[in-house]
């Protein structure tokens, strides 16, 4: 194994989660989150038209007045990733009647009651005497009059995003009942220069576009980018000096190494649920099938054996089945068989061409391009291809990728211009731009950050 050098040593580890949760939020209030049992404010998802619950979000109160931006920071970072789940609606600032300056006292709520705000979210930043930042916040069910959660953490100053994020999930599973998705990174390739010679880099960020960084230098094509399901490693395809190669890349240490040595072009490597096998697509003459490699002992084991084009394999969560696309029966459709190969069974019979199958986190959902009428779609369908609806439809929609709970998807859209990055929700009411510094296509979604 080498170390890969060049941008990617500007890259740091990131503590764990545990490294800067601190436990339930200290405080003469802390007894108030015993009563939780008794609250009755939780947003209800599994519905298909879902109102936006209104939220307040006061500016984080800061202990000195050089902690007064980044305590706004993270209150506006902590709103926009609410908002862009769909699922709340953070009020006005100007309409707050309160003015929310000690998080130890418990909230007028029939001020925030006036302004039809069902949650309230308060907090503090507080430098301590190493120069770490103390993050504290509790969430309020404002017509209970309870407190639902509260937290602290410890970091240090430049971590103020990450923290924002993590807030950002237990507001979420705590309002929701399910895991949050703000605390992750997105994978994508950079694109830069003209149309007809684009340099492509791999790059990476936070899910809402912040904090970008590039793992490659851009001297060699690099195309479909994946996460590992439990680490923060990536898989990718790289073109340089004859066939192109699938590579394997740490994205905290920058160490890379090969999968393997293969005859011929290898397409669409991704990984099994447990991190430890790659599957992909193998081309052998004018045809192309499934091959699967473990990690460990660089074993491969062929998986389709016809005269067809089988490729983008993805598993689903449980690891006992694989959905990829094939032209086998006369177009590109998408196909369902066991993870160790055998039967496979065609799920999608809508009008056009089908590919870039992806299994939902979840297990509920297989996600796909869809080409019909010159449009481009991404779409979902169950496992045994009923239920299908599309997401979002326009000129070139492609390469949808999941948050690890499933409820959003991110795709590159490109109108002529260029690609970009953007995401849409499960209901498909929320299709909305990632920002980028360039071009970018092929996103792939971190699990949470651990």
């Amino acid at each position: 194994m080498t170390h890969f050098t060049g941008r990617l040593s500007s890259l740091t580890v990131l503590p764990s989660r545990r490294d800067l949760l601190a436990g339930a939020a200290a405080g003469s209030l802390l007894a108030l989150t015993s009563r939780q049992a008794a609250a009755v404010l939780r947003l209800d998802i599994t519905q298909g038209n879902i109102q936006p619950m209104p939220i307040a979000l006061p500016d984080f109160v800061a202990g000195a007045p050089q902690d007064a931006e980044v305590a706004r920071n993270i209150t506006g970072v902590i709103s926009a990733n609410l908002q862009r789940s769909g699922l709340f609606a953070p009020i006005n600032p100007q309409a707050f009647i309160e003015k929310v300056v000690n998080t130890d006292v418990v909230p007028r709520f029939g001020d925030w009651r006036a302004i039809n705000a069902q949650a309230l979210v308060t907090g503090r930043i507080t430098r301590q005497g190493d120069g770490r930042l103390k993050a504290e916040f509790r969430l309020w069910d404002v017509f209970a009059g309870q407190q639902l959660d509260g937290k602290q953490y410890f970091t240090t100053p430049e971590n103020w995003r990450r923290i924002a994020h993590i807030i950002s999930d237990a507001v979420y599973e705590r309002l929701t009942g399910e895991r949050g998705y703000f605390d992750t990174r997105i994978v994508f390739v950079d694109e830069t220069g003209p149309k007809d010679r684009r340099v492509k880099r791999l790059a990476l960020m936070d899910q809402d576009g912040a904090n970008v960084r590039y793992l490659t230098r851009g001297d060699e094509l690099v195309l479909t980018p994946r996460f590992n399901p439990s680490t923060q490693e990536v898989t990718y395809m790289s073109y340089g000096q004859g066939d192109p190669k699938v590579f394997l890349l740490n994205i905290e240490t920058g160490q890379r190494e090969i999968v393997g040595n293969f005859p011929g072009m290898t397409f669409a490597p991704r990984f099994s649920p447990d991190g430890q096998r790659v599957v992909m697509s193998l081309q052998q003459g004018n045809y192309s099938n499934l091959f699967v490699m473990d990690l460990r002992s660089k074993q491969t084991t062929r998986l389709t054996d016809t005269p067809a084009i089988d490729t983008s394999p993805s598993y689903a969560p449980d690891g006992s089945r694989l959905c990829f696309e094939s032209d086998r029966g006369g177009s590109q459709q998408i196909y369902v068989m066991p993870a160790n190969g055998g039967p496979a069974q065609r799920i999608s019979f809508g009008d056009g061409r089908y590919s870039t199958p992806v299994w939902s986190p979840r297990g509920d959902y297989i996600a796909y391009t869809r080409q019909a009428q010159g449009k481009f779609a991404i779409g979902v369908m169950k496992p045994d291809g009923s239920g299908e609806r599309v997401l979002t439809e326009g000129f070139h929609n492609e390469g949808p990728t999941w948050a690890p709970n499933g409820r959003v998807l991110m795709f590159f859209r490109d109108n002529g211009g260029g690609p970009y990055l953007f995401t849409v929700d499960i209901t498909g009411r929320h299709d909305q731009r990632v920002p980028t510094p360039s071009f970018a296509s092929d996103p792939a979604w971190s699990p949470l950050l651990s």
